[in-house]
């Protein structure tokens, strides 16, 4: 597999003000431009009133800005939701998209996931697909067959148009997220290194080169020993990305 710049992605959730906001993204910035020979990609996705603030703070960054979601029409009469079109005019270029938070919480189904994957990728919107299992599958032994059924279910019809600049997996154990809790290293290096056959053999050799992020409790204790397993390209932070010190060791850690 291809060397591959990693990327540290930052999902703030339902969570930060503009004030706030303003204050967390200033001091990520800093830093960021602080790093000499940085090594990886940054990432933020606030909520969507933040985005067109943030998109010009940071018009001068290289920090890029996603968005947590978005719907799989184009306009139209969908009170409450947004297109990628609207996204990308307000400076978004990447999207979160099948977060577990929405599968689960939202009941959103693999359809709706694939819909609106092609509804990014028409506005040229790099997608993060998430995928993962929860504590009950996983006793169940059924991680793989719930993450090959999710990425099959979430992929667009035509998949050679799934390319590594594009689209990004995140594989996020929704047992982890908000638990403190973590798979062990063994677990995440058997799981990453089967999505990767999995999608070569789905995809085809591009699939070699899609970055494939780790999402779920990662943090600057634990961020080392989970970014040096081999097919773990980077991290979608929750938490830890709300905290400014917390945050930039993260980006030390993958920038080394």
């Amino acid at each position: 597999m291809e060397n591959m710049r990693r990327l540290i992605a930052g999902n703030w959730k339902m969570n930060n003000l503009a004030a706030r906001a303003e204050q967390l993204v200033q001091a990520i910035d800093n830093h960021s431009k602080s790093i000499i020979n940085n090594k990886c990609d940054l990432l933020i996705c606030p909520s969507a009133n933040l985005l067109q603030m943030i998109s010009k703070q940071l018009v001068n960054s290289p920090i890029m800005i996603g968005a947590q979601d978005c719907h799989f029409e184009e306009k139209g009469a969908f009170t409450g939701e947004i297109s990628a079109k609207m996204l990308v005019d307000v400076g978004a270029s990447y999207v979160l998209l099948g977060h577990s938070e929405r599968r689960h919480g939202l009941f959103e189904t693999d359809n709706v996931v694939r819909a609106k994957v092609k509804a990014a990728h028409k506005e040229s919107l790099i997608t993060i697909i998430c995928v993962g299992e929860t504590d009950i599958q996983k006793e169940n032994g059924e991680t793989l067959n719930i993450l090959e059924s999710q990425i099959n279910g979430s992929l667009p019809e035509a998949k050679d148009k799934i390319k590594s600049s594009n689209t990004i997996f995140a594989y996020e154990p929704v047992w982890a997220i908000g638990t403190g809790k973590t798979p062990t290293l063994t677990e995440i290096t058997e799981v990453h290194g089967q999505l990767r056959n999995f999608l070569i053999k789905e995809i085809g050799p591009e699939a070699s080169r899609l970055r494939l992020l780790y999402g779920g409790s990662m943090n600057a204790k634990n961020a080392l020993s989970i970014l040096n397993i081999d097919n773990v390209d980077g991290g979608l932070i929750g938490g830890a990305s709300l905290i400014e010190d917390e945050f930039c060791k993260i980006i030390d850690i993958a920038s080394e």
